[in-house]
């Protein structure tokens, strides 16, 4: 089963795609934990040149195909593999969020992320969880952690605001494999949550 977390920055997404992990892995199954971009040897690679350095460093089409190559990379080298042999895969992101940070950042090249994705990636998650935050807060959390990855947290409050909308409305139009956690919460309740919707939807499979 393939799994993804998305959600705006500081949401909480990486905190429950690693508890989610841990509770899968109680449990005796196989789990492998990856993130995006990133995954693979290269896809780790060029996950420095997209998130570290000015934010005017890439035009956003130049950004798609970075991503683009980052995620094929990925799914060739750990996702595909993974799901082959039976493993459960737990993504922290994955293809909504080239949707929302690129797609919706230049809304004429919407067409052309999905196109890409169709041509050169080709799959989608069993089951997706956005984890729903205010981006004020989700905005503080993550500049509170002064890491070097803060391109598009640069950006501002006003990107923030425009990818929560965007994220839910992708969430309203796929509800077969969305499910909207409301991250505003304690992380114990919202893992809580996620593992009971997990372990559902993996008892069904």
């Amino acid at each position: 089963m393939f799994i993804t977390f998305e959600g705006i920055d500081g949401s909480g997404k990486s905190t429950q795609a690693r508890a989610l992990a841990d509770h899968l892995r109680k449990a005796g199954r196989e789990v492998v934990l990856t993130r995006e971009p990133g995954g693979s040897p290269g896809a780790e690679e060029i996950r420095r040149l997209v998130l570290e350095g000015d934010p005017d460093r890439w035009s956003p089409e130049t950004e798609i195909l970075l991503f683009t190559a980052a995620r094929r990379d990925h799914l060739e080298r750990t996702i595909g593999p993974a799901l082959a042999a039976g493993q459960v895969v737990i993504s922290d992101r994955f293809a909504d969020s080239t949707r929302m940070y690129q797609g919706l950042a230049r809304p004429d090249l919407g067409g052309t992320v999905d196109r890409l994705h169709d041509q050169m990636i080709g799959v989608e998650p069993d089951l997706t969880f956005l984890i729903d935050m205010n981006p004020a807060l989700g905005l503080a959390r993550a500049l509170g952690r002064q890491g070097s990855e803060e391109r598009f947290e640069d950006m501002g409050e006003a990107l923030q605001s425009r990818m929560r909308a965007g994220f839910l409305a992708l969430a309203a139009a796929h509800p077969g494999r969305f499910r909207v956690i409301d991250g505003a919460r304690p992380p114990e309740v919202v893992a809580a949550e996620v593992a009971s919707i997990a372990d559902a939807a993996l008892a069904r499979r």
